[in-house]
């Protein structure tokens, strides 16, 4: 499904504000250590957490609360954007403001995980948004069912991960069928979100998780088995 920026005063004024205020405090120097650390998989401005924070207040500041519409083009906005800040400006603001999102926002979200993706803006995608999506509208769990299926690892490591905050409200029979279903994928980053959605999982229930380890050890990585039984033991 193609997405389409819709118009939006309110992104208008904050995407006017983010790149004026973002670049005056670039770090030549760190944004070169941060694109090496990230695999190159986009340039940075080389603002530091602390700092990019701090000027995103200044950034929002008065800002009203935004509608659906106002998200959407704000995020689309800051995907078009070179530096990686500008797409962690816009993951934060997500993670704010999901609740104003309803499940028509998904096919967003999904061009997001998908484009330019790593795991520094997946995995807050995966948590804090699909995972909002899918709890406020559990009709979306059978839209979970085929991200899992997806060639795109990206889309497939969301699913995995979309139920973390989830705790006792956890849909266990999907969190261990999606983990069964990738268990084979040969991809470090789907091995280890197998591990880390059963390790989030058995803070809640460990007997549960250690006995689908035990149950289907052969089956799992040993990263993922690693990972699972990381803080419960076998």
């Amino acid at each position: 499904m193609t997405v389409t920026v819709p118009r939006s005063a309110l992104a208008d004024t904050l995407l006017e504000r983010l790149t004026a205020v973002y670049p005056k405090a670039a770090d030549t120097e760190r944004a070169g250590q941060m694109r090496a650390y990230m695999k190159d998989v986009a340039p940075f401005l080389g603002l530091t957490t602390p700092v990019r924070r701090a000027l995103s207040r200044t950034v929002l500041a008065g800002a009203p609360r935004p509608d659906e519409t106002d998200c959407t083009a704000l995020a689309l906005r800051c995907w078009e954007l070179p530096e990686r800040e500008y797409a962690y400006f816009a993951v934060d603001y997500l993670r704010r403001h999901a609740g104003r999102c309803s499940s028509g926002f998904l096919p967003v979200a999904r061009h997001l995980v998908s484009t330019v993706p790593w795991w520094d803006t997946v995995d807050l995608l995966a948590a804090h948004v699909v995972g909002a999506l899918v709890t406020a509208d559990p009709r979306l769990a059978k839209d979970m069912d085929a991200w899992i299926e997806d060639d795109d690892l990206w889309i497939a490591r969301t699913a995995l991960l979309h139920q973390l905050r989830r705790k006792e409200t956890t849909d266990t029979e999907r969190l261990f069928a999606y983990c069964l279903r990738q268990a084979p994928h040969p991809d470090f980053f789907i091995r280890k979100a197998i591990g880390w959605c059963l390790r989030e999982y058995a803070k809640t229930d460990p007997d549960a998780v250690r006995s689908f380890v035990a149950a289907h050890r052969d089956r799992l990585a040993p990263l993922s088995v690693r990972e699972a039984l990381k803080n419960i033991g076998p």
